[in-house]
C-alpha cells in the first residue's frame, strides 16, 4: 500500500530531516518534490494545491524550530497537514446498542462488494463481538446470491436466503424481520452493482435506502479507478446519502492517490480499506497510520510501541526522582539501567532514526552486548555497598581488590567508571525533563 509514494517521500524526508537550518529556498525545493510525488500518485490537483499552500504558510517566514531540529519540525508540519487532508476526525463505525444495526452496501459492478461484505462480517463478529446476518438483493447477476453464500460459509456467518424471483425491498423486509426475531446485532444487505446513469436502478436503490433506513450506507469503490471515483461517488450522492467509503484493492499496483483525495473532495470518510483477496485483508481506516505509512514511519512506530510495553514503569518513575538529583545516581542504578536497556531490545534501531544528539545515540549504554553486561555485573557485585554508592572513593587499592574478586582487570574497572560518568552527564542534561517526558517527547516527533 502506497509503496511508490512512500519510497518518494522517504527520499524527500532524508534530504531535509537533518538540516540544522532551513531557508525559504530549501522549503520551496522540498515542496516542489512533494508536489511531483503526489501528482505521480494520482492525488487530485485541488488537494495537492491546498496541501502545499498550507505547509508553505506554516513554514515560510516563520521560526519553525523550538526544541527539535528545523528539518524534523518541517516533517511534523507535513505529517499534520497530510492527516488533515486525509481526514483527521474520528469516524467511528456506527453500531446501535441493543438494537438491529443495518448496513447497506452499494457501488459499481466489479468493485468487490460481496467480498468486502465477507471481510466486514468477520470484523464485526471478531473485533466488535457482534452477531451478524448477511443477505443479497442482487437479483440481476445470477451468481451473486450464490457467491455471498460461499463467502459466508467459509467464515461461518449466517445468511438470510434470497432468490432471483424476489424484488430487493421484499428480500430486505423479510431479512429485517428475521434478524429482529433471532436477535442479530447487525444485518448487512448486499445490492447489485449499478452505474449512476442507469436511472431505473438508481431509483431502485433510492427506494430501498428510504425503506430500510440503514445506520450506515457504505460505498465500495475500487482504488484502481483513480480520480474518476470522486465523480462516481458525487453522482451517487445525488440519489442516496452515503455515510462511509470502503476502498478496495489498495494492495495493487494502483497509484492509490484517491485515498488522499476522497474525504477532502466528497466530505465522506473512508472507514475501511481492502488490501488483499483474503477475508482478513481489511483495515479500519486511520488517518494517522496512513500518514505514517506514507512518510515511512511505520517501523519506528511499532518499535516505540514495543519499547513502551517492555519498560518497567515503576523503575522509570524512581529513576525520574534520581535524575532530578543526579548526584545521588550510583552504580546500583547504573546496573539497573543496563538491565532495562537489555530488556527493551533493539533500541539502536530507534535511536538511529531519531533527531537526538549524538552523545545519546552513541552512548556505550546503548551499544552493550550480553558479555559486556555480564562483566559489568560482576565488577559492580564485587564492590562494597559504600563503593557502589560513592564511586569516587574507588582508588587503585580498591580497584585491585575488585578486579581480583570479579576476575577482570583494572583497565576494565577504569572503563566501567568512565561509562558511569558518561551516563551521569546525560542525566544532567535531561534532569529538568524527566525520563518519561523525554520518551514522550521522542514519541511526539513522529506521532
Amino acid at each position: 500500500m502506497f509503496k511508490n509514494l512512500t519510497k518518494r517521500f522517504k527520499r524527500i524526508i532524508k534530504n531535509i530531516s537533518n538540516r540544522g537550518r532551513i531557508t525559504e529556498k530549501n522549503i520551496k525545493e522540498t515542496l516542489r518534490k512533494i508536489r511531483i510525488a503526489l501528482l505521480e500518485a494520482d492525488v487530485s490537483l485541488i488537494v495537492i494545491t491546498k496541501f502545499i499552500k498550507k505547509i508553505k504558510k506554516k513554514c515560510i517566514g516563520k521560526v519553525i524550530n523550538n526544541s527539535l531540529t528545523p528539518g524534523q519540525e518541517f516533517i511534523k508540519i507535513v505529517k499534520h497537514e497530510l492527516i488533515e487532508i486525509i481526514g483527521n476526525k474520528n469516524h467511528s463505525i456506527k453500531i446501535l446498542p441493543k438494537k438491529l444495526s443495518i448496513f447497506l452496501i452499494i457501488g459499481l459492478q466489479g468493485a468487490g462488494k460481496t467480498t468486502s461484505i465477507g471481510k466486514l462480517s468477520k470484523v464485526f463478529r471478531d473485533k466488535f463481538k457482534k452477531k451478524v446476518l448477511v443477505t443479497s438483493t442482487d437479483i440481476y447477476r445470477p451468481a451473486a446470491i450464490k457467491q455471498l453464500k460461499i463467502i459466508a460459509s467459509k467464515i461461518q456467518i449466517d445468511v438470510f436466503k434470497s432468490n432471483n424471483s424476489e424484488i430487493p425491498i421484499d428480500i430486505s423486509k423479510k431479512a429485517i424481520e428475521y434478524a429482529k426475531i433471532k436477535k442479530y446485532d447487525i444485518l448487512i444487505i448486499d445490492t447489485s452493482g449499478r452505474l449512476h446513469i442507469n436511472t431505473k436502478l438508481m431509483k431502485e436503490i433510492q427506494n430501498l435506502h428510504k425503506y430500510i433506513n440503514p445506520i450506515e450506507t457504505i460505498f465500495v469503490i475500487d482504488s484502481m479507478i483513480g480520480q474518476d471515483s470522486i465523480n462516481i461517488i458525487k453522482k451517487f450522492q445525488k440519489f442516496i446519502l452515503i455515510t462511509s467509503i470502503f476502498l478496495t484493492k489498495l494492495d495493487s499496483n494502483a497509484r492509490c492517490g484517491v485515498a488522499l483525495s476522497i474525504k477532502y473532495l466528497t466530505d465522506i470518510p473512508i472507514k475501511f480499506i481492502g488490501n488483499g483477496e483474503k477475508v482478513d485483508d481489511i483495515e479500519l481506516f486511520n488517518a494517522k497510520n496512513i500518514a505514517s505509512k506514507i512518510l515511512g514511519m511505520e517501523n519506528i512506530l511499532s518499535e516505540i510501541q514495543s519499547i513502551e510495553q517492555k519498560l518497567d514503569k515503576n523503575y522509570i518513575n524512581k529513576l525520574n526522582t534520581q535524575i532530578k538529583d543526579y548526584n545521588s545516581f550510583n552504580l546500583n542504578d547504573f546496573l539497573k539501567q543496563i538491565y532495562q536497556i537489555k530488556k527493551i531490545g533493539n533500541i539502536q534501531f530507534l535511536l538511529k532514526k531519531l533527531p537526538i544528539s549524538s552523545d545519546i545515540k552513541n552512548n556505550i549504554l546503548f551499544q552493550m552486548n550480553d558479555s559486556m553486561i555480564l562483566k559489568i555485573e560482576s565488577i559492580i557485585k564485587s564492590m562494597t555497598i559504600k563503593e557502589r554508592n560513592y564511586p569516587n572513593i574507588i582508588k587503585i587499592s580498591r580497584k585491585k581488590r575488585i578486579a581480583l574478586g570479579s576476575g577482570t582487570t583494572i583497565q576494565d574497572i577504569n572503563k566501567l567508571l568512565k561509562q558511569f560518568k558518561s551516563i551521569k552527564k546525560i542525566m544532567k542534561k535531561i534532569k529538568n525533563i524527566g525520563f518519561i517526558k523525554l520518551f514522550n517527547k521522542i514519541k511526539q516527533m513522529i506521532l
